[in-house]
């Protein structure tokens, strides 16, 4: 019995991370590619330049698992999806604030894959993913804030003295609203806001440069509920008289030039829509105000059906690939 914890046959979790994977960092090559052409700031190119660097190597061990594994290795993104030659299409401010959100996304998903693998190969992957993730993360959160440019959660007053909660109309206010936020849901409504105007400046400048007429106004009506989202979460922060995170649509060159192809803008936003029903999950489960719930309910509902939209016009034009699949024992029942 062969005991190396490297030659277990890959588990489904194990198999369809990889997969996930091996899509996402493909794609991040090809923008990050692009990114590092339009690029003035030298301190944010250094940091570019190294997450293609570790996206790159994500690939190469991606790639050296599946055919150790004999298993076919997905299509993803390459150079036909990319134009380096394309005028530019966003800031550097934008190209920052980009790669913090990435790597936010990233701390989150690498978190949760090490709960459910167990070969070693993979677990010392994804921990080294983790890892260098949160490296990246911490070099983007300190060139933000030395150049003025972090945007930070409201300040609060610290607590002076031990209270305790004497009536139900704390969390039960029916559809109406609390006198006063938490600092969680405080925290999670910038969150939220700041992910949306990055889906904004993003559908922006895809709407502007897209060659397909379906997708350019598939990316229309993504912008226009994330500025609907964006309108409503601001004011319950509002109505505390509490700051809000300002918008990155000034970030976004007038150019209509297309730097990606339309299947990689597709799967890049629709990427971005699947880690925001998490964060909006995530908001749910932190908040103790009705009205919150129902307002984020109700917008992993929009936003779920605008997904589901997108997989829609993907698989029309043969874009979308289809992921590791278990076996359909009824087909296999029938041959």
């Amino acid at each position: 019995m062969d005991k190396n914890p490297n030659h277990i046959k890959l588990t489904a979790s194990e198999l369809s991370y990889l997969w996930t994977s091996y899509l996402a960092d493909s794609m991040s090559v090809c923008v990050l590619n692009y990114f590092l052409v339009h690029m003035n700031d030298s301190t944010i190119k250094s940091l570019i330049t190294n997450a293609l660097e570790l996206s790159q190597q994500h690939i190469d061990f991606i790639r050296s698992v599946f055919t150790k594994e004999q298993f076919q290795i997905p299509q993803g993104f390459t150079e036909q999806d990319v134009n380096l030659r394309a005028k530019r299409l966003f800031s550097d401010v934008f190209y920052l604030r980009y790669i913090r959100n990435m790597t936010k996304g990233g701390l989150v998903t690498y978190g949760r894959v090490l709960q459910n693998i167990y070969r070693q190969d993979n677990r010392s992957f994804y921990s080294e993913c983790l890892t260098d993730t949160l490296e990246l993360d911490n070099k983007a959160t300190t060139i933000l804030l030395e150049k003025g440019l972090a945007i930070r959660p409201s300040v609060i007053p610290y607590p002076q003295k031990l209270e305790f909660i004497h009536k139900q109309s704390f969390i039960l206010e029916g559809l109406g609203r609390r006198e006063g936020l938490t600092g969680t849901e405080v925290t999670n409504l910038c969150a939220n806001i700041l992910t949306n105007h990055l889906g904004v400046a993003i559908s922006t400048a895809f709407s502007q440069v897209a060659k397909s007429k379906k997708v350019r106004k598939y990316f229309l009506r993504g912008k226009d509920v994330s500025l609907k989202h964006i309108n409503v979460l601001s004011s319950y922060l509002e109505m505390d008289s509490l700051s809000i995170p300002v918008s990155l649509a000034q970030e976004v060159t007038d150019s209509n030039e297309s730097p990606f192809s339309d299947k990689l803008m597709m799967f890049h936003f629709n990427l971005m829509i699947y880690a925001g029903v998490g964060n909006y999950g995530i908001a749910i489960s932190e908040s103790q105000r009705t009205d919150l719930v129902v307002d984020y309910s109700r917008y992993i509902t929009e936003v779920l059906k605008l997904s589901e939209d997108g997989a829609n016009l993907m698989i029309e034009n043969e874009w979308l690939e289809q992921p590791p699949m278990a076996a359909n024992r009824r087909d296999l029942a029938k041959n």
